[in-house]
């Protein structure tokens, strides 16, 4: 399922392979599909021009529309939104933990409400299975309690014992739906989450539970929600040791191309991140020269592509003039063409960093781009 290739330092350049779209390549970096589709107007056929690996989409909202009953009756998220590689479905819990307002949580599970109707919903770690059961895709992700930050060290505690008790549930009802006969998808894994805030040893000390749990991967979640990037790198610091050398490490939720080039340092293998389209539809645009707000007036008669170093549907096709144009005159192909060029940065991005660890040179591809693709591109 995944074997580790090549180690430089503590990065790690390995292979994963699952039910659907043979081997992946990681450290790898999963578009976000939230409701099996990327936001701008991107389809499953551009996911594969733009050289995705993995398509995410989220469990919460798939559940509330169409229902996961639905995407199963249509032969599960593969076929529904027509895209064959592998696909990670999180949980629901931080769509939960989002919702702080309209939620309560138990030992059994979290009741809350719907953001759009506000009806009654329940989700427990049975729950959060079976509906991603029913989507049928190649990684389901445990049922897990985001804690908010900051939140006490005894509440934090408490939240990753209840977490692991969750996890515990999880496995059970997992390996049962994948039992049957009518499983949409009876070789889908499931990766259990660590948990622990702000706090090294409550981190470690979930890690540790965790574990030797039957697990296929193990994520990282509970960052990226408010805490400084440092926090966050001391964290991931203090838990890869404990991690499991042979199963993927996956940071949820993360991020800017400079968090992914200082997590794969500190060996993690998955990421997610829902920036490079959000950005993108902002005219924020990712590239190796550095980002470029392309909706700034210098750009309004550049007849040079974004990035002249770029093989995306944008810059081999279009000036800055004239994406600038597309956005000023609110133009939804600017919104489309803006977030295939920062999913293709992405994968990029990804391959150049796999190159890097293969070639045992990842020391000084970080020194050049962590901090440079953070900055502002100097023409």
């Amino acid at each position: 399922m995944f074997e580790v290739k090549n180690k430089n330092g503590r990065a790690r350049r390995g292979v994963f392979s699952c039910a659907h779209g043979g081997e992946v390549q990681t450290p790898v970096f999963m578009n976000v599909g939230t409701q099996a589709a990327i936001k701008g107007g991107v389809s499953a056929h551009d996911l594969q021009e733009v050289n995705c690996q993995i398509e995410l989409s989220n469990t919460y909202h798939l559940h509330l529309r169409p229902t996961d009953k639905v995407v199963r009756e249509m032969g599960g998220l593969h076929k529904f939104m027509n895209w064959q590689g592998p696909i990670l479905t999180d949980s629901g819990g931080f769509q939960v933990f989002s919702l702080s307002a309209l939620r309560k949580i138990k030992e059994e599970g979290v009741y809350f409400a719907s953001h759009l109707d506000g009806h009654k919903i329940f989700m427990g770690p049975e729950e959060s299975m079976q509906i991603q059961s029913n989507l049928g895709s190649d990684i389901a992700m445990a049922f897990d309690e985001c804690v908010e930050n900051p939140s006490t060290h005894d509440y934090v505690k408490q939240s990753c014992e209840r977490t692991y008790r969750w996890l515990e549930r999880c496995i059970t009802e997992h390996k049962r739906l994948n039992s049957l006969p009518d499983t949409v998808n009876p070789k889908q894994m499931l990766f259990g989450i660590n948990q622990g805030g702000v706090y090294a040893d409550l981190r470690v000390w979930h890690m540790k539970q965790i574990r030797d749990l039957d697990c296929d991967g193990f994520a990282i979640g509970g960052l990226a929600v408010g805490e400084s990037a440092d926090v966050m790198y001391e964290i991931i610091d203090a838990v890869e040791p404990h991690m499991p050398e042979d199963k993927p490490r996956y940071l949820m939720g993360v991020g800017t191309p400079t968090n992914i080039i200082e997590a794969v340092y500190r060996g993690v293998d998955f990421f997610d991140c829902v920036m490079p389209s959000r950005n993108g539809r902002h005219g924020k645009l990712f590239t190796w020269e550095g980002v470029v707000n392309i909706i700034n007036q210098r750009y309004a008669t550049d007849p040079r592509p974004v990035s002249p170093s770029c093989g995306c549907p944008l810059c081999k096709n279009y000036s800055r003039s004239y994406i600038r144009h597309l956005f000023k005159a609110d133009e939804v192909l600017a919104l489309r063409l803006a977030v295939l060029h920062n999913l293709y940065f992405y994968n990029d991005l990804m391959e150049k960093i796999r190159e890097a660890i293969a070639e045992n040179r990842y020391e000084d591809f970080r020194a050049i781009y962590s901090e440079k693709l953070a900055q502002r591109a100097v023409d």
